[in-house]
């Protein structure tokens, strides 16, 4: 969003929140800067028109509670005010342990590419007198894997832009053109999928990101579509993927009071006096390793020996990794010998 545009918002805000009564396109253009125009110039007022009906559309997609009526029966034309019961945010009471939890989370989706996201949430916040901490030391790293396709699929499912991408399935050797309007982008499963319509098969479809080749190039205008109402795209693409065929059990034993992900995912917990014993059902055994591995010192791999083997050729390729102290040492020419990891 331009710079202009944003403060014209801005100022269209502060109008509407500082009246109580309706306020007309006529007044709200002589009032607020950004929307000067000859009135009696046809096709100057009809730009106005066209600005004004983004700008109110713009402003009920961040969830600005614009409501439009009049202040009597003989008003001959409607009026606009915003809902201020509605608009204000709530007390928002945040311990310092919840707010510190909060600005780790912004740092996760900084690294997300949802940078602008994270910084309106926590602006939100802070209007409320809550100052979660970005950069807060909890002893954790937020790190968040993407694929490639993330950013542009997600811009283009904020901007309701249409797109096209080259998309490889494995029954086949060659990618094929796909054309999509792009609804969203969920995590299913350690996996992200773009949900949309599919403008060559006329029909919803979901399309797993990893199996994008090249860019995703995005066509056409912008709002050049409108998403499904109610849409529940994490339900969409449960619906859509078929389950795997999950016929091996590993057994697990885990630290009581953690693991609560490992928990839910069991299929049965057994309280032990060495720990909790859970049995897993697994398509993958490198898939499943690399998801417990995630845990820590929290979860043991008892069987079998598939997936112990699989955990410990993770846990060596991640001792293997440079540090980030190791990295810097190298981009400054510094030899390496005898520095720990």
């Amino acid at each position: 969003m331009s710079r202009a545009r944003t403060e014209r918002l801005v100022n269209l805000v502060i109008c509407l929140l500082a009246t109580r009564r309706f306020l007309t396109a006529a007044q709200i253009a002589a009032t607020v800067p950004g929307y000067e125009h000859d009135p009696d110039d046809p096709r100057a007022h009809e730009a106005f028109q066209r600005k004004f009906e983004r700008d109110k559309a713009e402003l009920r997609a961040l969830g600005v509670p614009l409501e439009t009526g009049t202040d009597s029966i003989f008003d001959p034309e409607p009026g606009y005010r915003i809902a201020r019961r509605q608009y204000a945010l709530p007390d928002i009471p945040l311990a310092p342990d919840e707010a510190a939890v909060v600005g780790l989370a912004a740092r996760l989706w900084q690294h997300a590419e949802l940078a602008a996201a994270a910084s309106s949430g926590l602006t939100k916040l802070r209007a409320a007198g809550v100052d979660p901490d970005p950069h807060v030391n909890l002893g954790v790293e937020p790190v968040v894997t993407v694929d490639p396709a993330f950013p542009a699929l997600v811009a283009a499912a904020r901007a309701r832009q249409e797109v096209h991408f080259d998309y490889r399935v494995p029954e086949r050797d060659a990618a094929t053109r796909r054309r999509l309007q792009p609804w969203g982008v969920v995590c299913w499963r350690g996996r992200w999928y773009v949900v949309g319509h599919d403008l060559d098969r006329d029909a919803p479809r979901c399309f797993r990101l990893s199996r994008v080749v090249g860019p995703v190039r995005p066509t056409g205008p912008t709002d050049a579509f409108t998403p499904p109402p109610e849409l529940d795209l994490l339900s969409y693409v449960a619906r859509e993927r078929p389950p795997a065929d999950r016929t091996g059990r590993a057994t697990v034993l885990l630290r009581p009071g953690y693991a609560d992900g490992v928990r839910r995912f069991a299929e049965r917990v057994t309280s032990t006096p060495d720990g909790d014993v859970a049995v897993l059902r697994y398509h993958c055994p490198e898939s499943l390793a690399a998801w417990l591995v995630g845990y820590g010192s929290h979860v043991r791999v008892l069987d079998p020996p598939e997936v112990r083997e699989a955990v410990i050729s993770r846990l060596k390729e991640i001792a293997n990794q440079p540090s980030p102290r190791m990295l810097a040492a190298a981009v400054a020419g510094e030899p390496m010998e005898g520095r720990a990891a």
